[in-house]
């Protein structure tokens, strides 16, 4: 079974920038379509970002011009690049199949906006 680490949260001001990286046990992510998820405290999980195999992105409304999802098939690792953050993207962020098909969820890591 493929295992999901995600890392690179912490604390950042606002308008501050971080990258977030998804290690996968697997050579999975040149194969299948992959995304990163965010849940804040108190909300449903939300799908921010997605990347098809073909490398075709796709970006929730609140995020499209500041984050940027990509992936490295030699070290079966997906990034999110994520820039001018606002206290609004607090939240714990994973990455998983977008679809209905899902791998088993990996702890996820907190990012935490705040001045």
């Amino acid at each position: 079974q493929v295992q999901l680490v995600e890392s690179g949260g912490g604390l950042v001001q606002p308008g501050g920038s971080l990258r977030l990286s998804c290690a996968a046990s697997g050579s999975i992510f040149s194969i299948i379509a992959m995304g990163w998820f965010r849940q804040a405290p108190g909300k449903q999980r939300e799908l921010v970002a997605t990347l098809s195999n073909s490398g075709i992105t796709n970006y929730a409304d609140s995020v499209k011009g500041r984050f940027t999802i990509s992936r490295d098939n030699a070290k079966n690792t997906l990034y999110l690049q994520m820039n001018s953050l606002k206290p609004d993207d607090t939240a714990v962020y994973y990455c998983n199949r977008p679809g209905p098909a899902k791998l088993a969820w990996g702890q996820g890591t907190q990012v935490t906006v705040s001045s």
